[in-house]
């Protein structure tokens, strides 16, 4: 009797609804350019180049909440900003089988003029993120109120800025 009701409690465990156990698939890594003119702005090797470079949480808990990211280069040896989480992410919009959330960011950088001068740029990127119980993605993203990226399925999430 001990087998047939052990055998009964596999059996009920073992039958699962199709995708139940399914992950969550993850899409946010972010690869930020910014150009100018043709000039890789993100290189601080380049007269002209932004240097200390920081990304700022607007959402954060604190006035100042830095957030994580990378400076990269692509294959061209082209610079990029990668950003991959570190943000709070605001629910704006949320229905039965899809969430948005809104990450904001504050980038502030310095670009040398001269030897005795310094200009800083304070920009702003919003991301927005499409989440339902399998896909997490980056949907857009603005800069300084433009919208710069729109997702493109099967695509890398690079954004291009031009000053």
């Amino acid at each position: 009797m001990k087998h047939i009701v052990l055998l009964f409690f596999l059996c009920l465990f073992s039958c699962r609804a199709e995708g139940e156990n399914q992950a969550q698939q993850i899409d946010q890594i972010l690869q930020v350019y910014i150009d100018s003119a043709g000039q890789d702005m993100l290189n601080s090797n380049l007269k002209g180049g932004y240097t200390n470079i920081s990304m700022n949480d607007v959402y954060g808990i604190t006035d100042n909440a830095p957030v994580s990211f990378n400076q990269k280069k692509d294959a061209d040896t082209i610079s990029y900003i990668e950003y991959v989480a570190g943000s709070r992410r605001v629910l704006v919009d949320s229905s039965a089988s899809q969430k948005i959330y809104e990450s904001k960011i504050a980038l502030a950088m310095t670009k040398v003029i001269n030897d005795s001068t310094n200009y800083s740029i304070n920009d702003t990127m919003i991301v927005h993120y499409n989440s339902s119980p399998t896909l997490f993605q980056v949907a857009n993203v603005w800069y300084n109120g433009q919208l710069k990226f729109t997702k493109v399925q099967d695509q890398p999430n690079i954004v291009k800025i031009v000053k």
